[in-house]
């Protein structure tokens, strides 16, 4: 079911008891890696002890858009690129919320407008094995803007208009 222009991503997402008295707990997207297994879309807890539990997320579609090029190879050319996971809390069923991710980017511009409305947006590093990829697809798409011609301020500077009389 992938194209040449997504792929599919796991997230794993961490839960960590904080000793605060302002808050409890700190949810935080720690890692992304292939989603191999189509079949299992379900969320899973991967680990847990009194400090904190993470939970593996599968089914989550990385799509690239020729639009987004530019966004694109500014990240993958950084020292650390990133992948951003956009994820909310959904009820777990119980008194406790669970940190769900929704959305997954490698575009600094769609992560910015993601925070920029709100969402809560973690980075965490690019696998290798996707760097390639993407790079290739952004240097094969991406156009650079087109210059602007530097247009004359003053009507006496149009062309066949003399100065002087």
């Amino acid at each position: 079911m992938a194209q040449e222009n997504s792929v599919m991503l796991a997230v794993i997402i961490q839960r960590k008891t904080l000793d605060n008295k302002w808050a409890s707990h700190h949810w935080e997207a720690i890692a992304v890696m292939p989603d191999n297994d189509q079949e299992a879309a379900a969320p899973r807890k991967l680990f847990e002890d009194p400090e904190s539990t993470q939970w593996l997320f599968p089914g989550l579609e990385l799509r690239l858009y020729s639009d987004e090029s530019e966004n694109y190879l500014l990240n993958v050319g950084a020292p650390e690129p990133r992948l951003f996971v956009m994820w909310r809390l959904a009820d777990e069923g119980g008194a406790s919320e669970l940190a769900t991710p929704q959305r997954v980017t490698v575009s600094y511009g769609e992560a910015a407008r993601m925070m920029d409305s709100g969402e809560q947006v973690d980075g965490v590093p690019l696998p290798d094995d996707l760097l390639g990829w993407i790079e290739d697809f952004a240097r094969g798409h991406y156009r650079p803007p087109e210059k602007k011609q530097k247009g004359k301020r003053y009507a006496s500077s149009k062309p066949g208009q003399e100065s002087g009389a």
